[in-house]
């Protein structure tokens, strides 16, 4: 029997485990010099696919000695060009036709097209089921990734995101060898199993998707030696799992929203996203993804696309087309993806967008010079940040005109973007331009003026010359309040007003007397419960009511219990803002009327 293989059963294997079997006895293997040619075309790309192919020639050399077949070579080198602009499935069409062997092929357009011209072709379908793979005797249920690397020990993460160790799994380097049969088998299966594939193929790298198993092979000039890292998840999680409050589903839900999910490498942001995914999908929204790689867990209904024509730009234009409702775009990392993810979202889609980041605001701060500033809200309202697989932060977005924080005079107003923590609604961050510059300013709490506190100062040493009580003063814009003992204001009013005019020449600043009403501040002992927090007070301040401040800022107000305490959901936002300044030292107090 005359067989002639074309590149596609030499890359995956298929011709030795016929003979293996003893499906292709005493077979005359004709193998065209244009498939050696491909293959060796490819190996010094750095391919593992070419790579794998002239391993395969060598062990159809080997089963030549031993007997089981004949193997020679035919025809010619094909020309760079015809390598080059794929006309090497046609010249080894060209060539069983000539010998008159059998056509055997992998590839279906191959296949087809050999039976168009009357050749006799054995076409070997993908496999589907499962084959035990060498790599995945590494893994056990704690394992999320093995790193294998030429003359080193093995090892392994083991645990969950946020929460791991590194464990050595074997006594022995690995060898050049083992790791060549590992890819071996790697790339056969890719290319056999029709739930996986080749991703990526660069010089000195592949990515291959096998499954729910992602594997990165690199080699020398890419990689100072021979390595393999394959990654898998261990947990797969639904939205119920975050404990979500309904208003951050809400926002999940609006396809209004533009959303970023941040977070450091390996932190489970892209395990969050496939959560959101389903989620919507069972809302009965029409959801689609954008990876690449391609290796989020979603279920079928979901369409998973890739880069086309390695363009992801081109994914975008055929997604609009599609018209889904809702898609998850995995790996937001280039200036491109987040120009892509910007028009995406000013075209109506409903998008979240994965992106790393340390900080919840270094997502944000990502955008700055890809997307125009005054356009950021627009695009993305709401960035989550995920560190160890749990929900650290929420930032929202808005837009307005105002004087930025710090500064006072009123011609200094501009666009400015307000960056508020989700549950608080309280500013954190400021984003506006200054000069030519972008500035990200910082706000803590309730940080005061230099200057301010000054004019404050000195305002209440004037005032304390005229009346004998306590005395608060603050200022707001071109406007003092002055608050003294009730007693005291007609004194410092004076008749017809001559006092506080001639204190208001003095001080240069406009002035508001009203009562200073006198209040008890506490500093309240805190006790975390389960499901509450609670503030003690004392019962000597029962039924009073009481506010609770963080650096002067108002959280929120209530009624001190008979016990003489305070107690808050701890999945409030209150409780959740107290905790916070409880982690972070800052001032918190309970003034009771």
């Amino acid at each position: 029997m005359k067989i002639v293989p074309d590149t596609s059963v030499i890359i995956d294997g298929r011709i030795t485990e016929l003979i293996k079997a003893g499906k292709l006895k005493k077979a005359d293997v004709i193998i065209p010099m244009a498939v050696l040619a491909e293959l060796e075309h490819q190996a010094n790309m750095g391919k593992e696919t070419g790579i794998n192919g002239l391993n395969e020639i060598v062990e159809l050399q080997n089963l030549s000695k031993e007997g089981k077949i004949y193997i020679h070579f035919h025809g010619k080198y094909p020309t760079k060009e015809e390598i080059e602009y794929g006309r090497v499935d046609a010249i080894i069409r060209e060539i069983a036709e000539e010998v008159g062997a059998t056509l055997f092929t992998s590839d279906r357009i191959q296949a087809q097209a050999a039976k168009a011209k009357g050749l006799n072709v054995f076409y070997i379908p993908p496999l589907h089921e499962e084959k035990k793979l060498d790599i995945v005797n590494y893994f056990d249920k704690e394992t999320m990734s093995i790193h294998l690397r030429e003359g080193c020990k093995p090892f392994a993460k083991k645990g969950k995101p946020g929460n791991f160790k590194i464990v050595e799994i074997g006594d022995k380097p690995v060898t050049e060898k083992e790791l060549n049969k590992l890819t071996h088998q790697i790339i056969e299966h890719a290319k056999r199993d029709a739930d996986s594939f080749i991703e990526i193929e660069r010089k000195g790298v592949t990515v291959v998707q096998l499954g729910n198993m992602r594997i990165v092979i690199a080699r020398p000039p890419f990689s100072d030696k021979f390595e393999i890292t394959a990654t898998r998840p261990i947990v797969k999680l639904s939205l119920d799992d975050y404990n979500l409050d309904e208003e951050v589903r809400e926002r999940l839900s609006n396809y209004h929203r533009g959303i970023l999910v941040s977070g450091p490498p390996g932190s489970g942001k892209s395990t969050f996203a496939q959560a959101v995914a389903e989620y919507l999908y069972s809302l009965g929204a029409v959801v689609k993804t954008m990876e690449n790689p391609r290796d989020l867990q979603v279920r079928d209904e979901i369409t998973q696309y890739a880069p086309l024509e390695k363009r992801m730009e081109l994914t975008a234009d055929i997604l609009l087309l599609v018209r889904p409702d809702f898609v998850v775009y995995d790996e937001v990392r280039r200036g491109n993806d987040f120009r892509i993810f910007a028009d995406m979202r000013l075209a109506g889609v409903g998008l979240i967008g994965v992106t790393h980041a340390n900080r919840a605001i270094d997502a944000i701060q990502r955008l700055i010079g890809r997307v125009e500033l005054g356009m950021i809200p627009q695009v993305v309202d709401t960035v989550i940040h995920i560190v160890g697989g749990e929900i650290k932060e929420i930032l929202e977005l808005e837009f307005t005109v105002k004087i930025p924080h710090g500064m006072e005079e009123a011609d200094l107003a501009r666009p400015v973007i307000i960056v508020r923590d989700f549950y608080t609604k309280r500013p954190l961050y400021e984003i506006y331009t200054y000069g030519e510059q972008v500035v990200v300013m910082p706000i803590r709490g309730e940080e005061r003026n230099p200057l301010k506190s000054l004019a404050e100062r000195q305002l209440k040493y004037i005032i304390e010359k005229y009346v004998d009580s306590d005395v608060r003063v603050e200022i707001n814009g071109g406007v003092a309040n002055v608050y003294v003992d009730e007693s005291s204001i007609p004194h410092l009013i004076g008749k017809g007003g001559k006092t506080i005019s001639a204190v208001e020449r003095e001080a240069g600043i406009k002035i508001n007397v009203q009562p200073l009403i006198r209040e008890a501040e506490i500093i309240p002992n805190i006790v975390k419960r389960k499901k509450e927090i609670v503030l003690k007070i004392g019962k000597a301040y029962a039924k009073k009511d009481a506010k609770v401040f963080v650096n002067g800022e108002i959280i929120f107000s209530g009624t001190v219990s008979s016990q003489g305490e305070i107690k808050i959901k701890r999945s409030s936002p209150a409780a959740k803002r107290i905790m916070e300044a409880i982690a972070e030292g800052e001032n918190l107090a309970v003034r009771i009327k």
